[in-house]
């Protein structure tokens, strides 16, 4: 869907990126400073690389050996900042209206009432943007991006200025452009959370250049001397079908065909039902434990354990039913209960540290 092959120079610092992607989703993923905003400009048209090619969707955008440029307005690509910027003196309707003006006439224009109704900003209409929240400000930047019909949707960190409780709403934007509207996202982010959850290839970039390419699960699985941090973004996304809510102790009980995942507080009742694990909030036994208060037991095997010359270890788990759960855990901890690939384990999670606010329902 998208291949790059860029080089730039500006001052001190310089630009080698070469990847490609066919995900709906790609993450750029790095620490500040490393290029991931310099080549969101390459991508869009908005900076010129000194040498190399950009194609997207089979259309190339830059080819410099060619000496093929094509200017931004031109490129069919919907940027999404993480201020929005709307225009401050146009309604929200306004806003919407006069991105789908500038949509190329040969471009699939997304009806304006499916955008509005999919993003819930039918009661916006009227309002200036001074008169919005931050998570408002985001979906209608999202439905302006949407509504001028772009081939890529570029995201620039598009949740760093919406608060924690919103921000799995916000997450849900992202994929429903890329579900809904088939609309293939490069995404901007330095959250591992983040990106695990919807990324299906990420691009890691390192001071100008590319240190690695691949599935979320594969490079975040990875114990890394260099960022110890990760283990407290690395975690998985699980599927589980019908909620029940007991209302004596205030718990929801999402079903899973590894065991039953316990959270606090009612869920509202959907067809589909995702929740996030941290890897630092698995714990591992080799058989069930007969008493303790943890109420969330779920079976697996070890699928990997990676390990470097550290204290920890990140290990990736098969759950029954075939999705994967992660968990941070000290190499002492991997000897002592003799942890191999395709050890039969049981994966204990408390309650309390899953954060209802994140669930997602479908």
């Amino acid at each position: 869907m998208i291949a790059v092959d860029v080089k730039i120079a500006r001052g001190d610092f310089s630009l080698e990126i070469a990847f490609d992607s066919a995900s709906k989703i790609t993450a750029l993923f790095g620490h500040s400073g490393s290029g991931k905003t310099t080549l969101i400009e390459l991508i869009s048209g908005l900076a010129r690389p000194d040498s190399g090619r950009i194609e997207v969707a089979g259309r190339v955008l830059v080819d410099t050996a060619k000496k093929v440029f094509i200017p931004a307005r031109k490129r069919g690509i919907g940027l999404v900042f993480q201020d929005a910027q709307l225009f401050p003196h146009f309604s929200v309707a306004q806003n919407l209206r006069f991105a789908a003006f500038f949509a190329p006439k040969d471009a699939r224009k997304l009806p304006f009432a499916r955008v509005v109704d999919t993003l819930g900003i039918g009661h916006l209409m009227k309002r200036r943007p001074a008169q919005l929240s931050g998570g408002e400000r985001q979906r209608v930047g999202v439905a302006r991006a949407l509504m001028s019909a772009p081939r890529l949707l570029l995201m620039d960190e598009p949740f760093a200025s919406i608060d924690v409780s919103r921000r799995t709403k916000a997450m849900e934007l992202v994929e429903r452009a890329r579900d809904e509207f088939d609309t293939p996202v490069v995404l901007v982010s330095h959250q591992i959370e983040e990106v695990m959850r919807l990324a299906g290839t990420v691009v890691m970039i390192e001071r100008g250049r590319v240190v690695e390419v691949g599935a979320p699960e594969d490079i975040f699985a990875t114990a890394r001397e260099d960022t110890p941090a990760d283990r407290f973004g690395v975690g998985a996304s699980l599927a589980c079908g019908a909620a029940d809510f007991d209302a004596r102790y205030r718990l929801t009980r999402l079903h899973h065909p590894a065991g039953d995942i316990f959270i606090p507080d009612r869920i509202p009742p959907a067809r589909e039902t995702r929740v996030f694990i941290k890897s630092v909030d698995v714990t591992l036994a080799r058989r069930p434990p007969p008493d303790t208060s943890i109420r969330t037991i779920l079976r697996g095997k070890v699928a990997s354990i990676a390990t470097g010359k550290g204290p920890l270890a990140m290990a990736s788990i098969e759950l029954d039913g075939g999705e994967k759960l992660f968990c941070a855990l000290t190499r002492m901890a991997v000897d002592d209960l003799g942890l191999v690939p395709g050890a039969e384990v049981f994966c204990l999670v408390k309650a309390v540290a899953l954060d209802e606010r994140q669930v997602e329902t479908v």
